[in-house]
C-alpha cells in the first residue's frame, strides 16, 4: 500500500483524498447523473465501487431495502474473486475472517450397508496451484460491506441510496442524459412517492426477477429443473466427521451438500427436497425448516444433526436462464444488465456471486473510461460480447455439476462421476476458464509466443519479482489497484540499466518523447501516471540494477509534492526467474493488462509503436491524442 504522497497521513491510509464530485456530494439523489446502478448485490456494488474511483463521474446506486444485507444469500468465493478483492484492497481482511477450502470430500452409500453413508474419497481443492489466493466461504453481506467501505473512502465518497426502488425507464436518444428513470421510495414517511431522474447510463443489477431487464424487452431463456433444495445456515451439534470440510453426500435417502462457514461453528446445508411437480405453483417454497432438517438427518445416517439455531433458511428451485442480450443496443448501448439479472445458475456450483463480480468489474472500468474521455463509446459494446459467452459456458458447466450431485445414489455412472467431474472442471470452479476473444480491448495473439505464460484474454496471473528499491520479493500483480488505470509491464532485454544498447532505455526514450507515443499528448492537467501504471522488470539480480541508470519513465513523480514513486522498478528473483517460469522472450516483452486484470496484449519490446496501435484502437477519445493530433503536435 502506498500513501503519504499527498502529504502526511495520520489516520486510515485507505481513505483517499476527496476529489471531484465527492467534494460536494449531495445527500439526496440528484435529478441528473452519469450512471445509475440498480441493486446493491455483488454485481451492483463492484460496478459502483469501480466507478467511485473516477472523480469526474457522478454515480449513484439505489436499493429497495432500507439498509444493508445482513444474512443469507451466496457464500462461496473462488480464488479469482479473491484476486479481484486484492485490487480493491480487502482480500487479506476478508480472507482472515472466512473459512478456507483446501479439500473436498465425497460421501456415498457404504458398499457394505447402503443404508449408511461412508466417505468415498477426497480431492484437493486446487491441485494445480492456479492461484496464490484461497477459495473461501463467507457471508455475502461481508463482501458487500467491504465494497461499501471502499466506496466511502474513494475520492467520490459514494454510498448506497437505500429505500429507493426502480419502477421503469425509457431511452430518449439525442439527449445529454438520454435515460429517464422512474423510481419510488420504499421506506419512511414518503414511502410510495415516485420520482424521476435522468442518467447517461443505467445498470440493472436487480436480480433474477429484474425489472430493468423486463423494461428493456430482453428475454430470459432457459428452464427450471423442477427440483427443489432447502438452504439452511445453522449452528448445530453433529457427529458427522466432515462438517468442517466442503462435501457432497449422496445417500439412499437423498442428497446434500455441507458447506463450512466463517467463524468455526456455522455451516450451511443444501438439502435435496426432491422433484417438484409441474403444477406445484411455488408451494414447495413453503416447506418449513423443520422438514429440511429432518431430511438432512435422514441423508446423514448413521450420523445425526441436532440444530440449535437456524440463522437463515430458504427454498429454491434449480433454474438455468440466460438473457438474449446484456445491453439494450448493439451499436450504442445505454442500459446494461449484469449478475442474476442476465444469468442464473444453481447455487451448488458456486458460480452466481463469482460470475456476477466479474460482470461488474468488466463493465465498471469501461463506463468510467467512456465517461471521462479515455475511450470511445463503442468500448461499451464489448461488455455483452465478452460476458454473455462466459455466462453461457458457466451455465453449461453448472448444469452438468448440478445433475451429478443431484443424481440418485443408485450405482449409476452419473452418480459415480461426482469426484471425476469435480477434478476435471477445476478451471471453471476456480474462475480461471475465462478467455476474452480479440476486440478493441483485447489484441490478437500475433506475439503470444513472446510471453506464453501470460495468455492474451485471460486473467493476469501474478508472478513474483524483487522490488529493487527495498529489495522485497513481491507479487507484481498485487500492486494493481482498482483505480481504472491500464497496466504496462515492461520485461527488459538482457542488458542491465545503463549498458550500451539497452532496448529498455531506447524504448523508454521513444515512449517519453516521440509524438507517436501513446504516452505523449495527454489531456491538459493529466500526467502519464494518472492513466498508465508502468513497471519494469530486469533480468538481473536486484544488486545489479543501479537506480540512477533506470529510465525516468519508471520513476514517476506523483502527488502535489512530485515525490518519486520507487515501487515501479523490479528484478528477477534468483530462485524464481520469471522469464523462465512464464516463457518470456529474453529479447524483451511488453505485457499490457486491462483495469480488470485481464491480459490485453503481448508486444515486442523493440516495437513500441505497436503499443500506440493498441491504444489507438480504443477510439479517438482514448485519453491520448489520436494519430492525426499527434502528427499535428509534431509539427
Amino acid at each position: 500500500m502506498q500513501f503519504h504522497h499527498h502529504g502526511y497521513v495520520s489516520g486510515d491510509p485507505r481513505r483517499q483524498p476527496v476529489a471531484g464530485v465527492g467534494i460536494d456530494r449531495p445527500v439526496d439523489l440528484p435529478e441528473q447523473m452519469d450512471v445509475l446502478v440498480v441493486g446493491t448485490g455483488p454485481a451492483g456494488m463492484i460496478t459502483a465501487a469501480q466507478l467511485s474511483q473516477f472523480p469526474g463521474v457522478t454515480t449513484r446506486i439505489i436499493e429497495r431495502r432500507e439498509g444493508r444485507l445482513e444474512v443469507g444469500h451466496a457464500d462461496g468465493l473462488q480464488a479469482r474473486s479473491v484476486e479481484t478483492f486484492q485490487a480493491f484492497g480487502f482480500a487479506e481482511r476478508l480472507a482472515a475472517e472466512a473459512h478456507h477450502v483446501t479439500e473436498f470430500a465425497f460421501w456415498q452409500p457404504d458398499p457394505a450397508d447402503p443404508t449408511r453413508i461412508a466417505r468415498a474419497g477426497r480431492a484437493p481443492d486446487d491441485p494445480k496451484g492456479l492461484s496464490e489466493f484461497p477459495h473461501i466461504l463467507v457471508n455475502q453481506a461481508r463482501v458487500l460491506d467491504y465494497f461499501a467501505a471502499f466506496m466511502a473512502d474513494a475520492p467520490t465518497r459514494m454510498s448506497p441510496d437505500f429505500g429507493i426502488a426502480y419502477v421503469d425507464h425509457e431511452v430518449c436518444p439525442g439527449r445529454e442524459f438520454p435515460v429517464r428513470v422512474t423510481l419510488a421510495r420504499t421506506t419512511g414517511e414518503r414511502a410510495g412517492e415516485q420520482l424521476e431522474v435522468e442518467t447517461k447510463y443505467l445498470v440493472g443489477a436487480d436480480g433474477a426477477h429484474s425489472r430493468v431487464r423486463t423494461a428493456m424487452g430482453r428475454t430470459f431463456e432457459g428452464h427450471s429443473a423442477n427440483h427443489a433444495w432447502g438452504v439452511l445456515d445453522v449452528l448445530a451439534d453433529t457427529d458427522y466427521p466432515d462438517v468442517r470440510v466442503l462435501s457432497t453426500i449422496q445417500s439412499s435417502a437423498g442428497n446434500m451438500m455441507v458447506i463450512p462457514r466463517e467463524g468455526g461453528f456455522l455451516f450451511r446445508l443444501y438439502v435435496d427436497l426432491g422433484e417438484v411437480s409441474q403444477d406445484d405453483a411455488g408451494a414447495v417454497r413453503n416447506t418449513p425448516a423443520e422438514a429440511a432438517i429432518a431430511q438432512a438427518n435422514a441423508v446423514l445416517h448413521p450420523y445425526s444433526l441436532d440444530v440449535k439455531q437456524v440463522a437463515w433458511f430458504s427454498v429454491y428451485e434449480v433454474g438455468h436462464r440466460l438473457a438474449d442480450r446484456f445491453d439494450d443496443d448493439a451499436a450504442e448501448p445505454r442500459v446494461f444488465i449484469l449478475g442474476d439479472a442476465c444469468h442464473t445458475h444453481s447455487a451448488k456450483g458456486g458460480q452466481g456471486m463469482n460470475v456476477s463480480l466479474q460482470d461488474g468489474f468488466n463493465l465498471g472500468w469501461k463506463l468510467g473510461h467512456v465517461l471521462d474521455g479515455r475511450a470511445a463509446a463503442s468500448l461499451l459494446t464489448t461488455y455483452d460480447a465478452e460476458r454473455k459467452a462466459i455466462a453461457k459456458n458457466l451455465i453449461d458447466f453448472d448444469k452438468a455439476w448440478a445433475a451429478a450431485i443431484g443424481s440418485k445414489a443408485d450405482g449409476s455412472a452419473q452418480a459415480a462421476a461426482v469426484p471425476e467431474h469435480f477434478t476435471s472442471t477445476i478451471e471453471f470452479r476456480t474462475g480461471f476458464r475465462t478467455e476474452y476473444p480479440p476486440s478493441m480491448a483485447v489484441a490478437e495473439g500475433t506475439h503470444q509466443a513472446l510471453a506464453t505464460g501470460f495468455p492474451i484474454g485471460q486473467r493476469f496471473a501474478s508472478p513474483r519479482v524483487a522490488r529493487v528499491a527495498d529489495t522485497n520479493p513481491v507479487h507484481l500483480g498485487h500492486h494493481a489497484t482498482a483505480d481504472g488505470r491500464w497496466r504496462v509491464y515492461v520485461f527488459a532485454d538482457a542488458a542491465a540499466p545503463g549498458d550500451p544498447g539497452s532496448v529498455v532505455a531506447s524504448t523508454a526514450q521513444w515512449l517519453t518523447t516521440s509524438p507517436d507515443s501513446p504516452l505523449v499528448g495527454l489531456p491538459e492537467g493529466v500526467v502519464v501516471h494518472d492513466r498508465f501504471d508502468l513497471k519494469v522488470v530486469y533480468q538481473q539480480h536486484h544488486h545489479a540494477v543501479e537506480w540512477g541508470q533506470v529510465p525516468d519513465l519508471f520513476k514517476p513523480r506523483v502527488g502535489p509534492y512530485a515525490l518519486v514513486d520507487r515501487g515501479c522498478v523490479h528484478a528477477t528473483l534468483p530462485d524464481e526467474d520469471v522469464y523462465a517460469l512464464r516463457g518470456i522472450d529474453r529479447a524483451g516483452v511488453i505485457v499490457v493488462v486491462r483495469p480488470d486484470q485481464y491480459v490485453a496484449a503481448v508486444l515486442p519490446l523493440r516495437a513500441p509503436e505497436e503499443l500506440t496501435g493498441f491504444f489507438d484502437g480504443l477510439g479517438p477519445r482514448s485519453g491520448v491524442l489520436d494519430v492525426q493530433h499527434r502528427q499535428e503536435l509534431a509539427h
